[in-house]
């Protein structure tokens, strides 16, 4: 019974989530998690050869911004519970694109004389995914998303005297979005580029470093934009149903 109430309770509290959080940003994160994870099949060619990098960071920015936007407004679980639903809906996505690239037919891209067969094939793995890319993906992403929003709700609570500054919504992001890419680039290069792509340990290492100061220096541009939407959801109590929800529990001893 207590194991039934409990289950019944997080769904309640998922559901609740769901309903307060607004259907553009978490359009935008999802399609984020999708795009850096296709981009991801794309290096960068930097003419290093101990410099490697791919060309997820144009779109992992935007899923590490939203989260810290999400923390800073409903809290750290909720934000990590966000991006577990995320996850799973990039994952049902990726069955979706694996099947299309199991369906008989021909890219449009494909279309060049004595090279039909090749340039498909290579379409279909590319958009159909390969089992080891969605596992270092999803690992990669799952293990980073928890620890860039308890790490930016950590340090905010060092600021709670003047907690909606710019510079405090900033100082969080960034901290905690260089460490946390840090650790999503490496989890993956680790699990991926390493093992099935014999990457060397300073590759993956230059990879982690490049690739988070590279995402960190998209969310310096655009965080005012982040810091802007964080103030106006404050303003208009976006989620306040599900805020007083958390803090019924809570007094509940929940």
């Amino acid at each position: 019974m207590f194991l039934k109430n409990q289950t019944s309770a997080f769904f309640a509290e998922i559901k609740i989530l769901m309903k307060n959080v607004p259907p553009l940003m978490f359009t935008f994160f999802v399609i984020s998690i999708i795009g850096m994870n296709l981009l991801a099949n794309k290096s960068l060619d930097t003419g290093l050869s101990w410099l490697a990098l791919d060309c997820g960071f144009l779109l992992s920015w935007v899923a590490f911004l939203t989260m810290d936007i999400m923390t800073k407004r409903f809290g750290p679980k909720a934000a990590t519970q966000i991006s577990v639903i995320a996850l799973l809906i990039n994952l049902a996505f990726a069955g979706l694109m694996y099947a299309g690239s199991l369906v008989p037919g021909t890219w449009g891209e494909a279309y060049i004389a004595g090279h039909e067969a090749y340039i498909n094939a290579a379409l279909d793995n590319t958009f159909g995914g390969t089992w080891y890319i969605i596992l270092g993906s999803s690992v990669a992403f799952l293990s980073s998303a928890f620890l860039n929003n308890f790490l930016n709700w950590k340090i905010g609570c060092f600021f709670s005297k003047m907690p909606d500054s710019f510079k405090i919504f900033a100082a969080r992001a960034y901290i905690s979005t260089f460490i946390a890419q840090f650790a999503d680039n490496l989890i993956f290069a680790l699990i991926v580029s390493r093992t099935f792509f014999h990457w060397s340990m300073l590759q993956c290492i230059t990879c982690a470093i490049t690739g988070a100061t590279a995402e960190l220096l998209c969310e310096v541009i655009f965080s005012p934009v982040g810091y802007n939407v964080s103030k106006k959801w404050q303003k208009e109590k976006v989620g306040q149903d599900y805020i007083d929800f958390i803090a019924q529990t809570r007094s509940c001893g929940a």
